[in-house]
């Protein structure tokens, strides 16, 4: 056989695809082995030989076609493939058949040659030979998807996967490949290019419920829209760096703030030593008169020094001052009065002479005891000119002196108690949650002290219940014990030594009391609120919070802004329990609670305007 060397022999796979397979089938094997070496030029083949080696005509044109079309798609693999994604399903070009494959399509009916636009920049090939597109060839897999292909029919019988498939794999290949590929830098026919460029305009329009018609769709627009798009993108992590920063720095400022107030409330020590000593002095006076010229009131006991003053909680001036003079009663009976178990009625049992005077129908008088008391003490003072009395409020269990210090106002309040050595009335059972803050022992050593009765009434003194007078009666006291876990507040021992770490629990208490009376100076709707709220305000946060490392002293502006948060939860509820008496509501009877709550809160989330106006005018 001229041209074509030797037949070669066939190996074993060959043998026995001959056996079940067709001529026509075992020619197909022979033609796809083929394909597989180097392919040779068609124009060098003599038909003639051919008819000598090969089946009939028939099987001879579908295997000519079939190699012809594997040429194709060889080639077709070195040249720059152009994209699927730009092409229109609906609308594609109707293209040549090389001349291989010539018989096939003149059998098809496709007589006419349809030469497509070439586009620019691409690579010429040769005119004879043109180079096939994986479109086309999938579109002459897919005419007729009811008719299996020779090729398709040979590789089912040899087991091997049909040239259709391939052919099917190639494309999802290229369709994956220029999907990688930016938009713009591969090349479609004029055509299909402008179809899907409107394609993609008109589903931006459609997806922009807001962008202009028509204009919108143009290229420009198409820009634009994409920068407004990677702006977008780029600005939530923008606005969150500066959201952050504009946190950090507005942290940073009130914490400056916070701190230059409470150096501003700071109170020098020598002004302390100087009312210190003014203040000991006229109390002092005070103790020796009444037990050396009363009867009722010489078995007074050492003065009790309470207050914020005592507390180291007293800001600006030392001006205020508190001091309970005891009364020492052995037994007594009480009874509730009201059903918030703060205020009681007292019966006195035995040895208590003294004080029979100002029994009542058996119950022991809070105001002519008071009223006897203040009569006294008005006596001691007359020797003293530089202090004076003020007049009697209504409701206040203390007798108030004023005098000056380096010109500077100085109020004393000595309040008349009863001190009872016996165990807590049953409405404290309740009360004084310390064991997950202090530990269980401090509160036992506590309650092991004694309690105070202080002649202080709420409402109306002639309002009568049970046969007593609500003038006459007694409210319980433990300013003591406030005092002992002031001064004892960590729940670490070390807490506020020169050996442990410092706080913020009083800090706290002193900006919340600072900012309640520049708020009552402001209002004066606002008087019925005292320093003695924020104090209970602070106790139950040191129960909720009990590690010291909630109140490191570098957290300042944190702790204070949780303590206000609390604050403004008790004002909004109208209730603020008491410490020790928990049935006791601190704001019963109080209104203007929402409204002082609206005013903190405003303080809070402004970054405390109040106090930097003090600043700014140097108060």
């Amino acid at each position: 056989m001229a041209g074509r060397g030797k037949p070669r022999k066939l190996n074993s796979l060959d043998a026995e695809c001959t056996k079940v397979s067709s001529p026509d089938l075992t020619e197909g094997k022979q033609s796809e082995k083929q394909t597989k070496q180097k392919p040779k030029k068609a124009e060098q083949k003599n038909p003639n030989k051919a008819e000598e080696k090969f089946p009939p005509d028939s099987a001879r044109g579908e295997s000519q076609h079939s190699r012809a079309q594997r040429t194709c798609a060889t080639r077709t693999k070195s040249t720059k493939q152009l994209p699927l994604e730009k092409l229109e399903k609906k609308e594609i070009p109707k293209t040549t058949r090389t001349k291989r494959c010539s018989d096939r399509t003149k059998s098809q009916g496709l007589e006419e040659e349809v030469k497509p636009e070439t586009p620019e920049g691409t690579r010429k090939t040769n005119p004879r030979v043109r180079k096939a597109k994986p479109s086309e060839m999938t579109e002459i897999q897919l005419k007729d998807p009811t008719e299996d292909s020779v090729d398709t029919v040979k590789a089912k019988a040899c087991g091997t996967k049909p040239k259709l498939r391939k052919q099917l794999d190639a494309k999802m290949q290229n369709e994956q490949y220029f999907e990688k590929i930016p938009k713009g830098e591969h090349q479609t026919p004029k055509n299909t290019r402008e179809a899907s460029e409107q394609t993609t305009k008109t589903e931006i329009c459609a997806g922009k419920a807001k962008s202009p018609p028509a204009k919108a769709c143009g290229a420009k627009p198409k820009v634009e829209v994409q920068s407004a798009v990677q702006d977008t993108k780029v600005a939530p992590g923008k606005s969150q760096d500066l959201k952050r920063k504009d946190m950090t720095e507005e942290k940073a400022s009130t914490d400056y703030i916070l701190k230059e107030t409470l150096k501003k409330l700071k109170i020098k020590r020598f002004d302390k030593k100087n009312a210190a000593e003014v203040i000991n002095e006229i109390i002092q006076n005070i103790i020796n008169h009444l037990k050396q010229n009363t009867l009722s009131f010489n078995d007074v006991q050492e003065p009790l020094k309470t207050g914020s003053y005592y507390e180291n909680l007293k800001i600006c001036n030392p001006d205020e001052f508190d001091v309970m003079l005891p009364i020492l009663v052995d037994r007594v009976k009480l009874e509730p009065f009201g059903n918030d178990g703060a205020f009681y009625s007292v019966e006195l049992k035995r040895g208590q002479k003294n004080l029979e005077r100002f029994l009542e129908n058996g119950i022991l008088s809070a105001t002519k005891m008071l009223n006897e008391f203040r009569e006294e003490v008005k006596k001691c003072v007359k020797n003293f000119t530089e202090w004076r009395v003020d007049k009697k409020k209504k409701g206040c269990p203390a007798v108030t002196l004023t005098t000056y210090v380096q010109s500077v106002p100085i109020s004393l309040d000595v309040v008349l108690c009863l001190m009872v050595k016996s165990s807590w009335p049953p409405f404290t059972t309740e009360g004084l949650k310390i064991e997950c803050w202090l530990g269980h022992k401090v509160k036992q050593d506590h309650k092991r002290e004694p309690y105070y009765l202080v002649p202080k009434y709420e409402g109306k003194g002639t309002v009568e219940s049970d046969g007593v007078l609500n003038k006459d009666v007694w409210r319980v006291s433990f300013s003591h014990i406030e005092k002992a876990i002031l001064k004892n507040h960590g729940s670490k021992k070390t807490c506020c030594e020169k050996s442990g770490e410092n706080c913020c629990r009083k800090s706290c208490l002193k900006l919340l009391k600072h900012l309640l009376h520049l708020l009552k100076e402001r209002d004066s709707s606002f008087d019925k609120f005292c320093s003695y709220h924020a104090k209970t305000t602070l106790f139950h946060a040191c129960c909720l919070r009990t590690d010291d490392n909630n109140w490191r002293e570098s957290n300042l502006s944190d702790c204070f802004q949780l303590l206000l948060e609390d604050f403004e939860r008790y004002l909004e509820n109208g209730q603020l329990c008491n410490f020790f008496v928990p049935s006791q509501n601190l704001f019963s009877g109080i209104g203007k609670c929402k409204c002082l709550s609206d005013a903190i809160r405003k303080e809070r989330l402004s970054g405390f305007p109040i106090f930097r106006e003090q600043l700014k005018n140097g108060h």
